[in-house]
């Protein structure tokens, strides 16, 4: 019976207190449901597993992802049309990344590698919705930044866009089950573009928005996920959290309740309602650190601002009015830097150094950074790596990729960004940085397994020609060549996971069940101290067949046990949970299964 994974709310104060008290048997918090630790074989000495730390040893993080803002269009990034005064303040106070990159040039692609860490040739999802494959969505598979935070005690809310499938509740690709503890927003690509909904998620419930039936304007989405973030912010204040949101401004249509002041502005509404949006983006993260402030944990708590494309030219925005892609060639949908290189901006007083870092950082770094300076385990085979170097004091080294991938096959094509790929706009395509150098290549419709030679190439050298306007590929054909092997090999039809965390089989065994949890480590880092325990319904009887504890699991290596569990009589299925408690670099992390056992 096939296991589901499950991040269950305090676990890691529990995993530790039950790995060195040894055998212990308690009521959970979820009625119906009782621990049961079987008999300790080796127990690891006291000094092994650490006391848990109070909340204000632990740091805090606010992710903020735009939709479609481009590289040009913060003042901290040159704008100089559209006012972003408390973000330009953010970057002139923190670390400015000039050479950030999304993973895609469009929005879904581009948000599952953010989540998992896995660039567009190994993620789940590397399309936008279209055609008979329909939304994206995410599996059991998949292991985001949340739950590798929510793994080591974190407090976890998405609030805003998913913009994952399907449209229902209690299934692998919702925010629930990848590690958010909290969600509220959309969940759906085609859902998110309404800005006066009828509805949002709330969690696992749609919540009704009345106000905004038969076509009615009357509540902004935006104004509702503000809220939504502050009360975020209230209720967990002092423990430590992580909050990512993602607001759906500026993206299509262009539609703001207030036009402030751009309203007497000679341009056309859409570009009107599109300047607002940015600068509604610039309010909403300055109320954000204001109640940080308020709170007094602005200076344990790391924000980090970027976006997941470059900028649109739908509904009418004309991106050219704005400079929106700054010195870069592109739009969204594009492979040229304008359509993957976006801001970042990193703050935290007293904390991130100030200034600005030309390190080529892809948002696949945001899992591995973030669980790094959160203490907690991160799967080693990712695309990503940790730039948490670059953002403690003093600003170290991070270690840098050897290359870049982008990948883009999309159907929809917009007059703009069509243009600048020269008509080759709903071809595959696919691009990569070494050092400087950039390659895009375009396949002949949408076979990636076309012969190289029908494909067509073009080289770049970023460090003289950021605006890839002279293309050299004619004139050094064995960098191009090498730049197009780099492609092939970066590309996997189906990537292969790691184990990592718990995992969870039941087989039915003459009226009983054999129960049996794997924990694996899938980390770079050896665990220690590793426990599993198993949760029953109550009146379920459970016998050991096997060790629940071992001092070490060693990167890669698995750790296994197994129950025998007798149903009660009147209870002929139940849900059962296996938990797995580690530590790791000093912290404690601890992780869930759920299988049901039934006859």
């Amino acid at each position: 019976m096939p296991s589901r994974r499950r991040f269950l709310a305090g676990t890691a104060a529990v995993g530790a207190t039950g790995a060195a008290a040894g055998c212990v048997a308690h009521e959970s918090r979820k009625a119906g449901v009782r621990d049961v630790a079987v008999p300790e074989v080796s127990r690891p000495s006291a000094s092994v597993v650490p006391a848990a730390r109070t909340p204000s040893q632990r740091l805090n993080f606010v992710v903020v992802l735009a939709d479609d803002l481009g590289y040009g269009e913060l003042g901290s990034y040159g704008q100089q049309l559209i006012d972003t005064p408390r973000l330009d303040a953010l970057a002139a106070e923190g670390l400015r990344f000039t050479d950030a990159y999304s993973a895609a040039p469009v929005c879904a692609p581009s948000r599952c590698s953010l989540l998992t860490g896995l660039h567009s040739g190994h993620a789940t999802v590397r399309e936008n919705p279209w055609g008979p494959g329909g939304q994206g969505a995410l599996t059991e598979q998949d292991f985001t930044f949340a739950e590798a935070l929510r793994a080591a005690g974190y407090r976890t809310g998405l609030i805003g866009k998913w913009g994952f499938g399907p449209e229902r509740p209690d299934q692998p690709s919702h925010p629930n089950s990848r590690g958010f503890e909290e969600f509220y927003g959309y969940l759906t690509h085609k859902h998110a573009h309404d800005y006066y909904p009828t509805y949002l998620w709330d969690n696992g419930k749609k919540q009704t928005i009345p106000e905004n039936r038969d076509g009615a304007r009357k509540i902004y989405a935006p104004d509702l996920i503000e809220d939504r973030a502050l009360g975020f912010l209230d209720a967990h204040k002092d423990q430590p959290f992580l909050l990512f949101l993602a607001p759906t401004v500026p993206h299509a249509p262009s539609r703001a309740p207030r036009l402030g002041a751009y309203a007497d502005e000679p341009w056309t509404q859409p570009d009107k309602a599109h300047a607002a949006q940015v600068t509604g983006l610039d309010t909403l993260v300055g109320t954000l650190v204001d109640r940080l402030k308020d709170h007094g944990i602005d200076r344990r708590t790391v924000v980090l601002v970027t976006s997941d494309n470059g900028p649109h030219e739908e509904g009418g925005t004309d991106p050219d009015l704005f400079d929106a892609g700054g010195p870069l060639r592109g739009y969204k949908r594009n492979l040229y830097e304008g359509g993957i290189r976006v801001p970042l901006i990193a703050w935290s007083p007293q904390r991130v150094p100030v200034g600005t870092t030309d390190r080529p950082t892809p948002l696949t770094d945001l899992l591995p950074t973030l669980a790094e300076l959160a203490g907690a385990p991160a799967p080693s085979d990712i695309d990503g790596l940790s730039a948490a170097p670059l953002l403690r004091a003093g600003g170290a080294e991070a270690a840098r990729h050897d290359h870049l991938y982008f990948y883009r096959n999309h159907s929809g094509v917009t007059p703009r960004a069509d243009r600048v790929d020269g008509g080759r706009g709903r071809r595959l395509a696919e691009a990569v940085r070494r050092g400087d150098l950039k390659a895009v290549r375009f396949a002949p419709g949408r076979d990636r397994n076309a012969a190289d030679s029908r494909w067509e190439v073009e080289l770049y050298d970023l460090a003289r020609d950021p605006g890839e306007s002279d293309d050299l590929a004619a004139a050094r054909p064995a960098q191009a060549d090498a730049l197009v092997r780099l492609m092939r090999s970066s590309w996997v039809d189906t990537y292969r996971r790691k184990p990592f965390g718990v995992t969870l089989q039941v087989a039915p065994n003459d009226g009983r069940f054999i129960v049996t949890a794997t924990f694996a480590n899938g980390s770079a880092r050896p665990w220690t101290a590793a426990r599993l325990a198993l949760s029953v319904p109550n009146r379920w009887q459970v016998r050991s067949l096997g060790v629940a504890t071992t001092d070490r699991i060693r990167p890669g290596g698995r750790f296994l046990t197994r129950w025998e569990v007798t149903p009660a009589a009147d209870t002929p299925q139940g849900w059962l949970t296996a938990r797995g408690t580690a530590t790791h670099a000093g912290e404690t992390a601890t992780y869930a299964a759920q299988a049901l056992a039934k006859k």
